[in-house]
C-alpha cells in the first residue's frame, strides 16, 4: 500500500490532481498546497480545524465514514462535509464549494425550463 493518494482537486472549471500523504487531514493538507475551503469572512475567522464551525465543507466522492458528529449529521442529510474532520485513506474527488458570508453554500439553482 502506498503512502500517498491521489485525491483529484475541482474548483469551478479548474481540475488538479494531487499526492496527499495517507492519514493527513484533509483541510490541512488542502491549505498547506493553496486550496482554500472557506468563504470571505472565514478564511480569517474560524475555528482552527475544530469541527466547531462548520465553515470548510467540500464536496467529497466517494464520502468517507464520518467520525465527527457534525460530519455525521451531514452525510445523513446529503451537506457538504467538514474537511477538517476528513482524514485521507483512500483517493477521492474533493470538490471546492463557492461560499458566501460566512461559510453559507447557496442553493444549487436548476436550469430554465421551457
Amino acid at each position: 500500500m502506498s503512502d500517498h493518494v491521489p485525491i483529484r482537486v475541482v474548483t469551478g472549471s479548474e481540475d488538479t490532481t494531487i499526492e496527499l500523504e495517507r492519514g493527513a487531514n484533509l483541510r490541512t493538507a488542502l491549505l498547506e498546497r493553496g486550496f482554500s475551503v472557506y468563504g470571505t469572512i472565514s478564511q480569517y475567522a474560524n475555528c482552527g480545524g475544530r469541527g466547531l464551525c462548520a465553515t470548510c465543507t467540500v464536496g467529497v466522492e466517494p464520502a468517507p465514514e464520518p467520525t465527527h458528529w457534525h460530519d455525521a449529521t451531514a452525510r445523513r442529510f446529503g451537506y457538504p462535509r467538514l474537511s477538517c474532520c476528513l482524514t485521507v485513506e483512500e483517493p477521492m474527488t474533493v470538490t471546492l464549494l463557492e461560499k458566501h458570508v460566512w461559510g453559507q453554500v447557496l442553493p444549487r439553482r436548476r436550469p430554465d425550463s421551457d
